[in-house]
């Protein structure tokens, strides 16, 4: 049998660097840019694909699967601060093994090599969904958790118990924030993640519920992180929205911005039943993830608001963008990479 030659890491060891985990998302490449911006020794890891849009001499990219317990030792070598945001996001049901494995496993692998490397802090994106999202009697703050009467999400329980392992790193000595985002505007992928709400806008697609949820723009998303990384806040969890909105609002922004026709067919709650059961069987002849699941549906339908006044105490002068002015940006960019194709 031929034998594989080992696998190599380019590392040069700085003892001021920065690693980012899950660099090639929409909040990881905003974060790497910001962090670049500020002058900041950034190592990146990647899993399959580099992050091309970068050419910085400031920026070490290192293949490595959060999963992988000896690359990530090695990638940490140096390291004095870690943002934690590799993840699945996933509401297939078939998927559920593999977004467990990265997000409960891979987050215990990352913290115990932070452990062990003597990083100094960490920053862990969350979700709200790890906070139990479908409670529509009362504002979700910081202090409520994932249970199977507030969500049906796998994705949230997923995040969830990744949270317990950052808890057991704070517990074991490592300095560590975790942030919890609301869905993030952005133009990043629009084919994946919370960026694929704008290509269905752009597609005119007809379908709005009464559901309302929490926004934030991934600038502000990436501020907060900073900001929070850089002061002496610890063991600490926060809740990252801009505004609660309902979806149709949110839309209708959109629409409007690609110059669109905005949604104007109502869900009801009988109608996504039967959308989502459709999907699923469509799904398992397409082998392609369903555009709608059971627990998206629920989400959809919820009236979700979120309390946000917890950053603000510990961060007085922190501000976010309005959600207008964030889908206003975030379309202009995507239409411009509409018309350059």
């Amino acid at each position: 049998m031929e034998k594989r030659p080992a696998k190599v890491f380019t590392i040069t060891i700085n003892y001021t660097m920065i690693l980012v985990t899950g660099g090639a998302g929409l909040l990881g490449k905003e974060l790497i840019t910001q962090l670049l911006q500020q002058g900041k020794q950034v190592r990146a890891i990647y899993n399959n694909t580099m992050l091309a849009d970068f050419s910085s001499e400031d920026l070490q990219q290192v293949q490595c699967n959060i999963l992988d317990v000896v690359g990530l030792e090695e990638a940490m070598k140096g390291v004095q601060q870690v943002y934690h945001c590799a993840a699945i996001v996933s509401f297939n049901p078939r998927r559920k093994e593999e977004m467990f494995k990265i997000n409960i496993e891979g987050t215990a692998n990352v913290v115990n090599a932070a452990l062990d490397a003597g990083v100094k802090k960490m920053v862990y994106v969350s979700s709200v969904a790890a906070l139990g999202r479908i409670r529509e009697n009362e504002p979700i703050n910081e202090t409520m958790n994932w249970t199977k009467e507030t969500s049906n999400s796998a994705y949230g329980q997923s995040k969830y118990l990744a949270e317990m392992q950052v808890w057991r790193g704070i517990g074991e000595g490592l300095d560590a924030v975790m942030v919890n985002p609301v869905i993030i505007l952005g133009a990043g992928n629009w084919n994946s993640g919370s960026s694929q709400i704008f290509k269905t806008a752009y597609e005119e697609f007809p379908w709005y519920t009464d559901g309302s949820t929490g926004f934030v723009d991934v600038r502000d998303v990436v501020k907060a992180m900073i900001a929070l990384m850089n002061s002496d806040v610890t063991a600490e969890r926060f809740i990252l929205s801009a505004e609660n909105r309902t979806y149709a609002e949110v839309f209708n922004l959109m629409a409007k911005a690609f110059g669109k026709k905005p949604p104007h067919k109502k869900v009801t709650p009988l109608l996504a039943k039967i959308v989502w059961r459709l999907e699923a069987i469509k799904s398992r002849f397409t082998g392609k993830d369903p555009l709608l699941t059971k627990e998206t549906s629920a989400t959809a339908m919820t009236k979700a608001t979120f309390d946000n006044s917890k950053l603000k105490r510990f961060l007085p002068g922190f501000t976010y963008r309005k959600i207008e002015d964030s889908i206003a940006d975030t379309c202009a960019v995507l239409q411009q990479n509409i018309n350059s194709r």
